[in-house]
């Protein structure tokens, strides 16, 4: 009988729901967004019980594909997870139901905390700990945040029955009915509370940020069976967990990225750039963050280098949602293309600060150029170079501070599937973009990860041979973007919010 994977890929606005064969195809899918929660100026939250909804609606829809082509719920052999990182979730352990609402990667509250501690000198040594910087984007600052401000959730917290963790911690207590407490070590490398050398949590860390231990997960391998599912719980399925990453993690495995020197980006509501370090944790001087790429079953684990921009394919849906400029994201790039250039329009798109390489979360959003010329389609233009320009800032990072040169990029994402922007990213690289046929590399990693979890896949070598591409974007010189105009954009972008 055939074997399939169910992957669960819940990233920031929706989560998606694949069904993998064995051969690395996607037979089936389904997908539900949810809402996004903005209570004040840089704040961003998730309500966890709508992002619950919208798994098992998501999930559901991708059975109920599977059942259309022949197949039934016995097919299905495991379960992968892949989820937007850095966000902190709490939740009872006993009802699970949500204690509060979920502080989200991109929240900014947390950025006068952060100067504080910087200036007080604390910023070094959890550098050395983490490799990470000392920013709202992680999750330990949030979960300070709620120890300060929310007493009703934090005496729950110290009680014990209120649970932290990750979007996948609480996912998995959700599909296992409470019985497992987990997250793997690449969601538990960006909370600011693991350490790099000894692979688990820091009871120093843990103390400067007032964490109690016991509320976080047991940290678990990125594949292996790790949990098991209720069937009362989760659409009748009994498997096994057996692939948890998170999602740029996760989206590197998808692009076969699992040997020294594999690179990718992907493209969705931020952009990251990941390089695959080998088992080597290579620390950067500066805008780059090291994190755990994978950890073994054996307790091995791989490294990688890491740029990460904010707001990038969130860019787009705000032209859709807050502006109506368009209708639907994909209708961006025929408007993009209606006009020659961005008629000098720059859009800095930090509608939540800005990430690597300037990392100030007291950025704004900023739109200079504009004249009485200036159209939507002139706006819709410079969002996609926006987003190539920020691309082609991590890409610079990576090869000045981490000796890294790409030959070519290896992309992927809901917003590669626009020729344009490929094409833009192209020419401001100057390299080829190899733009992968899976664009949801993201939950096929997930599935891949937890198809070797249980032996679908012998390896991680196995899967090398998976990874298609469905074109290579090759660098127009004609057509360079102008870097200058972008960067003093930037510079004029940075502060705003400490200013008011």
């Amino acid at each position: 009988m055939p074997r399939f994977v169910l992957a669960i890929d819940a990233g920031t606005t929706g989560v998606n729901a694949l069904i993998v064969d064995e051969a690395g195809a996607v037979t089936a899918s389904g997908y539900r967004e949810f809402e996004q929660h903005f209570p004040g100026d840089g704040w961003v939250e998730h309500d966890l019980n709508e992002i619950w909804s919208a798994t098992l609606d998501a999930a559901g829809a991708a059975l109920e594909g599977h059942a259309a082509s022949g197949g039934t719920r016995a097919d299905i052999a495991a379960i992968g997870i892949a989820n937007q990182r850095e966000t902190v979730c709490f939740w009872d352990r006993e009802t699970l139901g949500a204690a509060r609402r979920a502080i989200v990667w991109q929240d900014r509250r947390t950025a006068s905390m952060c100067e504080e501690w910087r200036s007080a000198g604390r910023e070094p040594r959890i550098v050395e700990l983490t490799g990470l910087r000392l920013d709202p984007y992680f999750s330990a600052t949030k979960i300070c945040w709620v120890r300060e401000h929310d007493s009703a959730t934090w005496a729950n917290v110290e009680s014990g029955r209120v649970a932290i963790g990750t979007v996948d911690s609480y996912l998995i207590a959700r599909m296992t009915r409470g019985l497992f407490h987990i997250t793997d070590a690449t969601n538990a490398s960006r909370t600011l509370l693991y350490d790099l050398g000894t692979g688990a949590w820091s009871p120093e860390l843990c103390a400067l940020f007032g964490v109690p231990i016991e509320a976080l997960p047991e940290i678990v391998a990125s594949y292996g069976i790790v949990a098991r599912t209720e069937p009362t719980s989760f659409h009748g399925l009994d498997v096994p967990i057996s692939g948890i990453a998170g999602d740029q993690q996760a989206a590197l495995v998808g692009q076969a990225g699992t040997t020294k020197g594999a690179a990718k980006c992907t493209y969705g509501t931020g952009s990251f750039l990941l390089v695959h370090t080998g088992t080597d944790a290579i620390t950067s001087g500066n805008g780059l963050l090291t994190t755990v790429a994978l950890q073994h079953p054996s307790g091995e684990r791989d490294f990688a280098l890491e740029g990460a921009v904010f707001i990038t394919g969130a860019a787009v849906q705000w032209l859709r949602d807050g502006l109506g400029v368009i209708a639907t994201a994909p209708e961006v790039e025929a408007l993009a293309a209606s006009v020659p250039d961005s008629g000098g329009v720059v859009f800095v798109p930090a509608l939540t600060g800005l990430g690597a390489p300037d990392w100030d979360p007291n950025a704004r959003g900023l739109i200079i150029g504009i004249t009485r010329a200036t159209s939507a389609a002139h706006l819709a233009r410079a969002t996609l170079e926006a987003i190539a320009h920020q691309v082609a800032d991590l890409v610079g990072m990576m090869s000045e501070e981490g000796g890294v040169h790409l030959p070519s990029l290896a992309v992927d994402g809901g917003a590669a599937s626009n020729d344009l922007l490929c094409q833009m990213q192209a020419d401001v690289l100057g390299v080829p973009v190899d733009r992968s046929e899976q664009l949801q590399t993201t939950g096929l990693g997930a599935a891949l990860l937890a198809g070797v979890g249980i032996g679908m896949w012998a390896s991680l070598r196995d899967l090398a041979g998976i990874r298609r591409s469905s074109g290579v974007f090759s660098a127009d010189f004609d057509h360079p973007l102008d870097r200058q105009a972008w960067r003093d954009a930037v510079s004029l972008s940075r502060g705003w919010a400490s200013l008011r």
